[in-house]
């Protein structure tokens, strides 16, 4: 299971990015395309780095909401 942030990009698409995977990121034309799509990179990313004999990096970010 990894934590995901969607926000909108500039272009009009979604952003979805996997921040205990760098430079795990996607795009699509919907909140859901985007997840869909990020969750294929984040399957991927892991397939790549075990094939190579790297380690996966474990989860380990919270998430807080903050009122400014």
């Amino acid at each position: 299971m990894r934590q995901v942030i969607v926000f909108p990009g500039e272009d009009g698409y979604w952003v979805a990015e996997c921040p205990s995977l760098p430079g795990c990121i996607s795009q699509g034309r919907t909140k859901e395309e985007a997840i869909e799509n990020v969750r294929e990179a984040i399957r991927g990313y892991v397939a790549a780095l075990e094939e190579d004999g790297l380690p996966v990096p474990e989860e380990k970010f919270d998430a807080f909401l903050v009122a400014v």
